[in-house]
């Protein structure tokens, strides 16, 4: 996640008007979340399309990969008329959508997602829906919805999410301005077990999640407090007028206990996992925005973002102030 200021399942092809099934869930006990070796950086970087099935352009889910106990994304894409009928199996899930709007059905009510032509247009409405909850996502339109979840055991209600509700607030300064909308954060929502999520929009030749920061060990010792959370990275950048757009992610050991080694080009639809170390920054090239959105959870039984800045890195704050926003995202937070 940008730095803040101080299942196993299966799906079939979806025809019109009528829904395919997946079980979106954990798929084992949890995996062990941190190996000795250093993991290699294609299973971490997933390039879009590569973990697609059926609907589901890219599908992680907590507990189907080594080292991967917690959270999980799946990117639905529903042509004009298609349903998807989903289990939550001992997970909890937001449904955001991308591009396109939706009804999503569940616990005998039916509520309305207005979405957005793109991720870069606006905030959008957002539905929290409980573990053990099998909701109906269906689309007039089509679209594409993003499914974030968390492995969970708490049962709380059904919550929509109006986009005007979202709190947006502009974070950096200078050329590391960037605009996050809380739609799942602690304290903006607090209704769920486990899940944390939000958007990021990173403008064009600006950098993000910088300082580099890290939530891989539970710490309360009177002095700092971290977490300890997984974070899934999924990735949409704004074409230029020419073609598509790039960006780059970049994750490092934060001890030798936890190697890892990450710094990748990413594109369109491609999700970078982090299961632990200092992860940023976040680079988008000239000329294209880059979006990122931001899944979190971990073991601790009380639900919290508490982070960590690289310390060779942390000083960058004190630049903000004076650096000023960034015009092109002035005016924007509520």
């Amino acid at each position: 996640m940008s730095s803040a200021s101080t299942p196993s399942g299966s799906a079939s092809a979806a025809t019109s008007g009528s829904a395919s099934a997946a079980t979106v869930g954990s798929a084992s006990a949890p995996a062990t979340q941190h190996a000795s070796a250093v993991p290699d950086s294609s299973e971490l970087h997933l390039p879009a399309g590569s973990t697609g099935r059926g609907n589901y352009e890219t599908i992680i889910d907590p507990g189907a990969r080594d080292g991967w106990a917690h959270t999980g994304l799946r990117v639905l894409a529903l042509g004009p008329g298609e349903s998807e009928i989903f289990t939550a199996n001992s997970v909890e899930a937001m449904i955001v959508p991308l591009n396109g709007g939706c009804e999503v059905s569940v616990a005998g009510e039916t509520y309305t997602l207005r979405g957005r032509t793109d991720v870069f247009a606006s905030a959008t409405d957002v539905l929290y829906v409980p573990v053990g909850s099998q909701p109906t996502i269906s689309s007039e339109a089509g679209g594409r919805f993003a499914v974030a979840t968390a492995v969970a055991t708490g049962v709380h209600p059904v919550a929509l999410i109006p986009a005007e509700d979202i709190p947006v607030e502009i974070r950096g300064g200078g050329n590391m301005t960037r605009k996050v909308r809380n739609f799942g954060t602690v304290g903006a929502f607090d209704g769920c077990d486990s899940l944390i999520a939000c958007e990021v929009i990173t403008p064009g030749g600006n950098w993000s999640s910088y300082p580099a920061h890290k939530h891989d060990e539970t710490v309360d010792d009177g002095e700092h407090v971290e977490s300890e959370l997984e974070e899934i990275y999924y990735y949409e950048i704004q074409d230029g007028p020419s073609g598509p757009g790039f960006g780059f992610h970049q994750t490092t050991s934060s001890g030798e206990a936890k190697p890892i080694d990450v710094l990748a080009e990413v594109r369109s639809g491609d999700t970078v996992l982090v299961p632990h170390g200092w992860h940023g920054p976040c680079a988008a090239a000239p000329g294209h925005d880059m979006y990122y959105l931001n899944v979190m959870a971990g073991p601790d039984p009380v639900r919290a973002w508490n982070i960590t800045d690289h310390p060779e890195q942390t000083w960058v704050r004190d630049t903000w102030a004076d650096a000023g926003i960034d015009p092109r995202l002035d005016g924007e937070h509520r």
